[in-house]
């Protein structure tokens, strides 16, 4: 069997230590480096071990609404996959949308299925980003509405729904001397370096993937020494035969010697 080119390990072997790399990335919130080594092991997977790659769309789509991201449609789509990412596909929705009673409600109707997965302590984590979406949007209708306004459209049920709303991280101003928050005027995005780190984001996974493929070629074992043995055999035949004529000729001289005599 051929040895993968990454640390002497088998390429079903290289995909779960990927895969197990980013489970623990993501436990550890390096949702970036997660999502790198989650969509690398479900890239270099064969296509036979399907529930392999099933588990690591699983947390990969959840590591991607972690960092902000939507995954696009097509990956809930994927051939013998829709069934078994069907409960990520609704909880994609959810987060899409802001809406926190929908998070709620798909979190408890696939409970089960988010606890064999072993994602549904991490699911609460994304609790923060429904918020900061449902705020987002409210801030683009709005250009001032007040906090307890804001707490009853995102449907808050916590103890202490302003303290959420505070903590929403959305770009606007909070008056609390008239407990109202104020919209700031949208801006030009290509004035800011958001388009340029997207750029840079891009630009280091095709470089990444240009690496990986590099690594991945295979060539013959010990190829140089074969080449090696190669040469000196054919020096040997050579010699071989130049030795095989010098005796012929030395035969030949001593035959005709004892002729003359």
């Amino acid at each position: 069997m051929v040895l993968s080119s990454h640390r002497g390990l088998y390429p079903f072997q290289f995909c779960r230590y990927l895969f197990y790399l980013g489970k623990i990335r993501t436990i550890q919130l390096e949702y970036t480096d997660a999502k790198e080594s989650l969509l690398q092991a479900a890239r270099k997977a064969p296509d036979a071990a399907l529930g392999f790659r099933v588990i690591c769309n699983k947390w990969a789509i959840f590591v991607r609404l972690s960092l902000g991201e939507i995954p696009e449609r097509t990956i809930f789509m994927q051939k013998g996959m829709e069934k078994a990412l069907r409960p990520y596909f609704e909880l994609t929705n959810a987060v899409r949308i802001g809406d926190l009673e929908l998070f709620k409600t798909v979190a408890e109707k696939f409970s089960n299925t988010f606890s064999t997965d072993r994602t549904d302590n991490l699911i609460v984590r994304l609790r923060h980003n429904v918020i900061r979406t449902g705020l987002r949007n409210i801030s683009i209708s709005y250009s001032r509405i007040s906090l307890a306004d804001v707490a009853k459209k995102l449907r808050l049920n916590s103890p202490n729904p302003i303290a959420d709303v505070e903590n929403g991280a959305i770009d606007a101003t909070l008056d609390h001397a008239n407990g109202w928050t104020v919209s700031k005027e949208t801006g030009d995005i290509y004035s800011t370096n958001e388009p340029q780190v997207a750029f840079n984001s891009r630009i280091a996974f095709c470089l990444n993937m240009h690496n990986e493929a590099v690594r991945a070629l295979r060539f013959p074992p010990n190829s140089h020494k074969e080449k090696e043995s190669a040469e000196k055999r054919r020096e040997r035949q050579q010699q071989e035969q130049e030795q095989e004529q010098e005796q012929e000729l030395a035969k030949n001289i001593a035959e005709d010697d004892d002729d003359e005599f």
